[in-house]
């Protein structure tokens, strides 16, 4: 099978909602075929008629059913043929402090944050057209831990490690990318009550996204003057960090 040169079907689960359906209305307006996915049924379809262009499916699907995944990726195949690129956007969140966590909540954050975009990646490996691309939205959160940050930043640490993991073994067949977001404004982050440093739209951010997702970079990281200072503070040795992040207790 002879890879085609401008990827066409592209299957976006955590479509409902935020960076995922504005890059949905991004990537559809110039060209590609658009499968939405998340829970909301209802959602997707109101989405998805407004979305430019033809050929735009809707696959409603919770991703941590890992069964409903692997069947759905096998129906897309089945029914559209090979896809171009799998992008992960689902996500949950709740705000919690160690020795204060809601067990249910911890599950159910494992188990779309991390769980879900394991799910995604064995059901979508057999899938993919020839040179395709599968993209796991992580966060900035994930790159070292952070006060008041768990179990969030802990699946999307494993995100990351995922992501790395799927490039070293598969970057020679597919490309492979990891998404970090700084703070964008969604109904995740609605939920924080401390001030969120250089917050940016759901629409900047699938900008940001759909502008990078053809180059070769491995990761995805956005509003740059954030990242880049979030990143510094990781590389900081053990002490320096830990005194630099008391004042976010």
């Amino acid at each position: 099978m002879s890879p085609r040169k401008t990827p066409k079907r592209t299957w976006i689960i955590g479509a409902s909602s935020g960076i995922g359906e504005a890059l949905a209305e991004r990537l559809a307006a110039r060209g590609e075929e658009i499968i939405l996915s998340a829970r909301n049924a209802e959602a997707l379809e109101t989405i998805c008629k407004r979305l430019k262009g033809r050929g735009h499916r809707v696959l409603p699907l919770d991703v941590s059913d890992g069964p409903a995944v692997a069947r759905s990726a096998t129906w897309l195949k089945d029914t559209v043929g090979p896809l171009d690129r799998v992008l992960f956007f689902a996500g949950a969140y709740t705000p919690m402090k160690l020795g204060q966590i809601d067990l249910g909540d911890m599950g159910r954050i494992v188990d779309t944050n991390l769980k879900g975009a394991f799910y995604v990646v064995e059901a979508a490996l057999p899938v993919m057209a020839e040179k395709g691309q599968i993209a796991l939205c992580a966060s900035v959160a994930g790159y070292r831990g952070l006060p008041n940050g768990q179990p969030y930043a802990a699946t999307k640490a494993g995100v990351i490690s995922l992501a790395t993991s799927l490039r070293a073994e598969h970057g020679e067949r597919l490309d492979i990318k990891v998404i970090n977001p700084g703070f964008v404004k969604t109904r995740l982050t609605d939920k924080n009550g401390f001030e969120m440093p250089m917050m940016i739209t759901p629409e900047k951010a699938a900008r940001a996204i759909a502008r990078e997702l053809d180059s070769k970079r491995f990761e995805i990281h956005f509003p740059k003057g954030f990242t880049r200072m979030v990143k510094l503070l990781a590389l900081l040795p053990d002490g320096l960090y830990f005194n630099a992040v008391k004042g976010m207790r």
